[in-house]
C-alpha cells in the first residue's frame, strides 16, 4: 500500500520505520540460510568462510561436497563414471539410500495423512458434529505437544504392538505428525465453501458420492494438496521420531545428517541442507500458488 500524499510527517516516519523493522526481521530469519548456502561450496573442509572465499577467489569454491553425497559409502567411487558406477551409487551410496527412504516414507505417510486428515476436516466442518472443538484440539495435538513427548509415546506403543523398527511404523508415525497440517488447511478451505452448491446438486438428483467427487472435491482440492505438501515436508524433515521408532539401518536424510554431525563433521551436511532448502522453497511456492488458485475458484481476490 502506497503512502498517501496527505500523510503527516509522523505517519511518513512510521511508514518507513515499519518497513525497516520488517526487513530486519526478515534478514534475521533468513540469515542462517544465506550463510549455509555459500558454505556448502567451500573448497576446504571447514564450516567457516576461508580467505579465498571472502576474496571471491574461484579456487576457494568447489562442488566436492555435493560430489561426496554421491560417493560416500560406494564400493568403488574412483572408477570411471559409467553405468556401473551409477549402479554402485544407487545401491551403496549412504546419502542416496537415505534419500530413497525419505521419499518413500514421505510419499506413503503423506497419502495416509491426507486421506485421514481430509475425512476429519469434512466431518469437523459439519455444524451437527458434536464436540467439534474438543475433537479438533485432540486431532491437532501432535502439532502442539513437544515432539519428544510424541516420539516417546510412539516408541512405547510401537514396542508393545510390534511396529517398532519397521517401515510401516515409521510411515504411521510420520502420518500422525502430518494429519494436523492437513486438517487445518482443508478446514480453512471449507470455511469459504458454499454449501448451497451441494444442496443444489442433491436437489438435481445427485447422490452424496457424486456430489462429493463432482462438486466438493474439485473446490477443496487446492487445500487438500496444500495440506499434503505440508505433511510431506513434515515427514521429510523429521528426525526425532525416526530416532525413537526406526532401526539402525533405516536411515532417512535428517537421520543421516544427525549421524554425520555426531560421527564426522563434514561440509557435506551443508550441501544436503542447501538441497533441502531448495526443495522446501519449491514446495512452499507450490502451496502459495495453490492458495491463490483456491481463492480465485471461490471468488475471492488473492492477497
Amino acid at each position: 500500500m502506497a503512502l498517501p500524499i496527505y500523510a503527516t510527517p509522523l505517519e511518513r516516519i512510521w511508514y518507513y520505520t515499519f518497513r525497516v523493522i520488517c526487513a530486519l526481521i526478515f534478514l534475521f530469519l533468513i540469515a542462517p540460510i544465506l550463510i549455509v548456502i555459500p558454505l556448502s561450496f567451500n573448497a576446504e573442509p571447514y564450516f567457516t568462510f576461508t580467505e579465498k572465499m571472502l576474496a571471491l577467489d574461484p579456487t576457494g569454491y568447489s562442488t566436492r561436497w555435493y560430489d561426496l553425497l554421491l560417493t560416500f559409502g560406494m564400493a568403488q567411487p574412483d572408477v570411471v563414471r559409467d553405468s556401473s558406477w551409477w549402479a554402485d551409487a544407487w545401491a551403496n551410496s549412504a546419502w542416496i539410500n537415505a534419500a530413497k527412504n525419505s521419499v518413500i516414507i514421505g510419499f506413503f505417510s503423506t497419502l495416509l495423512a491426507t486421506f485421514l486428515g481430509t475425512l476429519a476436516a469434512l466431518g469437523l466442518s459439519r455444524p451437527e458434529m458434536p464436540f467439534r472443538r474438543v475433537i479438533m484440539a485432540v486431532l491437532i495435538s501432535p502439532m502442539i505437544v513437544p515432539i519428544i513427548i510424541t516420539a516417546t509415546g510412539l516408541f512405547f506403543f510401537y514396542s508393545a504392538t510390534g511396529l517398532a523398527n519397521s517401515y510401516i511404523g515409521i510411515i504411521m508415525a510420520h502420518a500422525t505428525l502430518g494429519i494436523p497440517f492437513v486438517i487445518i488447511t482443508v478446514t480453512a478451505t471449507l470455511v469459504g465453501f458454499d454449501q448451497t452448491l451441494t444442496q443444489a446438486a442433491a436437489s438435481l438428483g445427485a447422490n452424496p458420492t457424486t456430489t462429493f467427487f463432482r462438486i466438493t472435491m474439485p473446490l477443496i482440492l487446492p487445500g487438500v494438496i496444500s495440506g499434503a505438501l505440508f505433511a510431506f515436508v513434515t515427514s521429510f524433515d523429521e528426525v526425532v521420531v525416526v530416532l525413537f521408532v526406526a532401526a539402525h539401518d533405516q536411515q532417512t536424510i535428517p537421520r543421516q545428517m544427525w549421524n554425520g554431525i555426531r560421527e564426522q563433521i563434514s561440509p557435506a551436511i551443508l550441501s544436503v541442507a542447501t538441497i533441502l532448502v531448495i526443495v522446501s522453497i519449491a514446495l512452499l511456492t507450490t502451496v502459495e500458488l495453490l492458495r491463490r488458485r483456491s481463492e480465485r475458484m471461490r471468488g475471492l481476490t488473492p492477497g
